[in-house]
């Protein structure tokens, strides 16, 4: 069964948006919140997440509607996936259902991980690493550290075929196709012909 989560961060907002798109999309429940993200207490989520059974998929507009921490995301999404509950993220190219997004989901736990060491490392080695990181001066050439990070995530990704260049774009906030070509010779791609649209559209 399909079951629709929304939330908005305070009692202006509208969840109207959010609910005609998880309706579209099937759901046979659907669940609201207005309440910040970085509330630990969300009543709705808690009681939805107390309903769900095994064989469900929880529907979700946008990843952040479920909180902003990337650790939480990650705690949350393997403990639902342990009991067999999916996720699909209308706005993002997360579904779980599929072996695309299980990829997808993949790369996104282990740029988290790597985001982790990183911080560890940086913490392990302070004025020393920052000095290494800034020898000759800024950053290193050609492309900046963050991009660097992420390049073989953004190759398996682009390698896979299973996302528009648009949306890889989007899910890895890379402003410019110029960048995103350059993370992509960084890491070694083969640069082909590829998907240019822009994701579908959701129509009622």
């Amino acid at each position: 069964m399909k079951v629709g989560y929304a939330r908005v961060s305070t009692q202006e907002q509208t969840l109207d948006l959010q609910i005609d798109a998880l309706k579209v999309n099937g759901c046979q429940s659907i669940y609201t919140d207005k309440v910040s993200g970085m509330k630990t207490v969300k009543p709705a989520f808690e009681e939805m997440l107390s309903c769900l059974r095994e064989g469900d998929t929880i529907v979700i507009w946008k990843l952040d509607r479920l909180g902003r921490s990337t650790r939480d995301l990650i705690e949350l999404v393997t403990t639902l996936a342990k009991k067999k509950i999916d996720i699909i993220s209308l706005q993002d190219p997360i579904d779980t259902t599929s072996p695309g997004g299980i990829l997808v989901f993949q790369i996104f736990c282990a740029l988290a991980e790597h985001e982790r060491n990183i911080i560890i490392q940086r913490t392990r080695a302070g004025l020393e690493s920052a000095r290494a990181r800034g020898r000759n001066g800024g950053h290193p050439r050609g492309l900046i550290e963050k991009y660097q990070a992420i390049a073989p995530a953004v190759r398996e990704l682009y390698d896979a075929r299973k996302q528009s260049t648009y949306q890889i774009m989007k899910f890895f906030n890379i402003g410019s196709r110029r960048t995103f070509y350059k993370i992509l010779d960084f890491a070694g791609a083969k640069v082909g012909t590829f998907s240019k649209n822009k994701g579908s559209k959701i129509t009622s």
